[in-house]
């Protein structure tokens, strides 16, 4: 199990095992909040408390919730379910503790242009820490 919270420690995430990967993508929202997210479903493999403030842009698919207290990005959440009523969600990586989640392989996502997983490139989280 991974865990991460936000700065003040008042949001808090778990991830059930390992995730295959953490995805960096560079859509207009997720690079200017710099995460790495790591996917499952809302409290099934992921789990989350505290409260949170959340900003869903113009799409309105995705709800990215922060810390109303210190602001970090902690997770987004689908607004909307999938079949069988389960929901969609990812917890931002860079708020765990760095050795729980250094060999965690990137998957690149270009959310910016053409809306597609991109190859991997041999970096782990552990490239991202500088």
């Amino acid at each position: 199990m991974i865990e991460g919270a936000c700065l003040c420690g008042s949001v808090r995430w778990t991830f059930e095992g390992a995730p295959e990967g953490a995805t960096a993508c560079n859509c207009t929202a997720c690079r200017r909040y710099g995460a790495l997210w790591a996917y499952d479903y809302d409290g099934e493999g992921i789990k989350v408390s505290g409260p949170t403030e959340s900003y869903a842009r113009n799409n309105k698919v995705l709800g990215f919730h922060f810390c109303p207290t210190c602001g970090c990005v902690t997770y987004w959440r689908s607004r909307m379910d999938e079949p069988g009523g389960r929901r969609r969600i990812a917890v931002n990586l860079r708020l765990a503790d760095p050795a729980a989640v250094a060999n965690i392989p990137i998957d690149h996502f270009d959310g910016l242009g053409g809306f597609r997983d991109l190859p991997r490139d041999g970096k782990c989280v552990v490239d991202y820490w500088f």
